[in-house]
C-alpha cells in the first residue's frame, strides 16, 4: 500500500485528479495518426473530462481530469471524512457534469479530433481490409461475449478501459501519491515508467459505443476526408498481448 498523499484538508483532490496525458510522439507518428490517437483517447469520457490537445517539443499532449475519488474518502451521512488524516467537513464536490459529451451527431456525422482540434465531420463508411477484427459485420462476435472489466461490467471490455501515459516528473511527489490513492479498480495498475512518466489503467467507457447495444463501435469503418481511418489501428487489429498479459476475461479473441 503506497503512502497516503500529504493533504491538509478535504478538497477537490478527494473526488478527482487533474493530470497531463501523452497522446502521441511527434517524431514517430504522422499527423493523421496523431489525430486518430487523440480521437480514440479523448473518446473515453465515462470517468474522464478532456481539454483540447496541444504540443510541446516532443509529444502531442492533453490535460484531463480523472473523476475517480480517493480511496480514503468516506461519507458519514451528513458530510465526509478522510480515513487517514481524519479531516471532516462537507462532501467535496466533483466538476463532472451529469451528461457525457455527445460525439455521435447523426448517421454519418461525428465529433472527433481533426488537425489537432475537435471538429464535427461527415465520415463515410468504407469496407474494412482483409484480416480486420470482424466487429462491424452483420454478426458481431463481440455481441453477447462475456468479457468484463475489473469492475465486473460486461461487454466491450476493450472499449471500456484504457492505459494512460501520464506526464508526472518524479519531483511531483504529491501528484504521484494522489494518483496512487485513486479508488481501485477504476484507476489501477499504477506504475512509474521513468523519471518523467507514470502509467495507469482507467475504466472509462468510450463515447463512440453504439447506444443501442453498448458493444458496437459507431466509428469503425469510417474514414476521414483524406481517406485514412478515423480511429487508430489498435481499434481494428487483433490484440497483441505481452507474455504476462491474458486479455480481458471472456474475450472471444484471446
Amino acid at each position: 500500500m503506497p503512502a497516503p498523499p500529504p493533504c491538509k484538508r478535504l478538497g477537490q483532490q478527494c473526488q478527482e485528479l487533474k493530470v497531463t496525458v501523452r497522446i502521441s510522439d511527434l517524431q514517430d507518428d504522422s499527423a493523421t495518426l496523431q489525430d486518430a490517437s487523440a480521437t480514440w483517447l479523448t473518446g473515453h469520457t465515462e470517468r474522464i473530462t478532456w481539454s483540447e490537445p496541444y504540443t510541446n517539443d516532443e509529444y502531442l499532449m492533453v490535460d484531463a481530469t480523472l473523476h475517480v475519488r480517493c480511496r480514503y474518502l468516506e461519507s458519514n451521512g451528513v458530510g465526509a471524512r478522510c480515513s487517514v488524516h481524519e479531516f471532516r467537513g462537507r462532501h467535496p464536490k466533483s466538476t463532472k457534469t451529469p451528461e457525457r459529451p455527445n460525439y455521435q451527431l447523426g448517421k454519418e456525422k461525428f465529433s472527433l479530433i481533426q488537425n489537432g482540434k475537435r471538429a464535427d465531420l461527415q465520415l463515410p463508411f468504407e469496407e474494412p481490409p482483409a484480416g480486420s477484427l470482424p466487429v462491424i459485420q452483420e454478426e458481431n462476435p463481440c455481441a453477447g461475449a462475456p468479457c468484463r472489466t475489473a469492475d465486473n461490467a460486461k461487454g466491450a471490455a476493450c472499449c471500456r478501459d484504457l492505459t494512460l501515459e501520464l506526464d508526472v516528473p518524479a519531483r511531483q511527489k504529491r501528484v504521484e501519491l494522489l494518483l496512487r490513492s485513486r479508488k481501485s479498480p477504476y484507476v489501477s495498475k499504477i506504475k512509474r515508467e521513468d523519471h518523467d512518466t507514470m502509467e495507469c489503467e482507467v475504466i472509462s467507457a468510450c463515447g463512440y459505443l453504439d447506444p443501442q447495444d453498448n458493444v458496437s463501435c459507431t466509428l469503425h469503418g469510417r474514414v476521414r476526408p483524406n481517406g485514412r481511418t478515423a480511429k487508430p489501428s489498435l481499434c481494428s487489429e487483433w490484440p497483441e498481448l505481452e507474455e504476462d498479459e491474458t486479455g480481458h476475461p471472456g474475450c472471444v479473441f484471446c
